[in-house]
């Protein structure tokens, strides 16, 4: 995050995870009902029953936070006591292994397998998991890869779990992205999962800050009282906002397809030019995670900023330095001369 925040800029920035900044001028909202102050005691009744109508559950199982980062902290934190066993997937988004650590958690990893196309396999997951195993973490869609897991091993990693007595927490925060035939939160899958997502990725309102978990009842109760730590108080005029973007999601999400797939027909053109990089090809998501096959991808990546005013993550964030991550879904101009003059810095 500190790299995100002081070193990612460039003219022609690729370093992107989400999709644009969705206007606020195009989102019909009457601004003269809005109010900096009102009621939220342990959540604004209707923010929680637009998050709870969008997935299909009891607002009781809807806990508020202030975007995912947090929401995963806040699941981790409740769900798991100093030294328990926590089995994360690799690569993984750095912000979440580093959660783990922070509540000193006892850390296992299973891999995500490139030659095996990113997915998640439950035989890999069956090995590394022990009796000690109290949570198990991944991404869906995957970051950096954007890799969708279908709910058909989702089912094999929850029955997993339960024969350790584990839950299985899913980051859903890119899954709104697979644009068609949009999987369910996996969250229906049964007590025994634990769901994070937000807006802040796919609908282009990341400044309202509007995420969530989805946890059973009693569990979320000790996640809203454990907020009471972080951020007791959530911003109303952001609340009263996000209620507005829930009621025209078709909206914000239309606008960002349109992008995000034309950057994605670029990608898949570019790789097939670019002998030196590869990547797994994936329908559907906003990033792309590239392998550059010879040389030093964190000196390529200075060069690449320095003397093509371009910029993506090093791969090192994800534990796999000889990989970078690219974002589509901003703008198809700026991506379409990134990818450009990538080309020209590999030359």
């Amino acid at each position: 995050m500190h790299w995100s925040k002081t070193q990612s800029r460039a003219r022609f920035n690729l370093a992107t995870s989400g999709v644009a900044p969705f206007p606020l001028r195009e989102l019909p909202v009457n601004l003269e009902e809005f109010e900096i102050n009102g009621d939220n005691s342990y959540g604004y009744a209707p923010l929680q029953q637009a998050i709870a109508a969008h997935h299909g559950v009891n607002p009781e199982c809807v806990v508020e936070s202030a975007g995912t980062s947090m929401a995963n902290h806040l699941a981790m934190a409740a769900i798991i006591e100093f030294g328990d066993e926590v089995l994360i997937e690799h690569p993984a988004y750095g912000p979440i292994v580093d959660v783990a650590n922070y509540l000193q958690a006892n850390l296992r990893r299973f891999s995500r397998a490139e030659e095996n196309g990113w997915a998640v396999d439950p035989k890999e997951v069956t090995r590394c998991v022990k009796p000690n195993t109290r949570l198990i973490v991944i991404t869906n869609l995957h970051n950096p890869t954007s890799v969708l897991t279908p709910e058909s091993v989702l089912r094999e990693i929850g029955d997993i779990a339960r024969s350790v007595g584990a839950l299985v927490l899913v980051d859903e925060v890119y899954l709104d992205a697979v644009y068609e035939d949009t999987p369910r939160t996996s969250f229906h899958l049964g007590p025994d999962f634990v769901v994070t997502s937000s807006l802040t990725k796919v609908y282009g309102v990341s400044g309202l800050r509007c995420g969530w978990i989805l946890a059973q009842p009693d569990l979320a109760w000790k996640m809203r009282r454990l907020n009471d730590l972080y951020s007791a108080t959530p911003v109303y005029p952001g609340e009263l906002l996000s209620v507005v973007a829930f009621q025209h999601l078709d909206l914000l999400r239309e606008r960002a397809r349109r992008i995000a797939e034309a950057d994605r027909k670029l990608l898949r053109d570019f790789l097939k030019q670019e002998s030196a990089v590869s990547a797994v090809d994936t329908k559907w998501g906003t990033t792309s995670f590239v392998h550059l096959k010879n040389g030093n991808v964190d000196a390529f990546l200075e060069r690449l900023r320095s003397d093509f005013d371009t910029s993506a993550v090093p791969g090192r964030f994800f534990e796999m330095p000889g990989h970078f991550r690219i974002g589509m879904g901003v703008n198809m101009e700026m991506f379409a001369e990134g990818l450009n003059r990538i080309s020209r810095a590999l030359r």
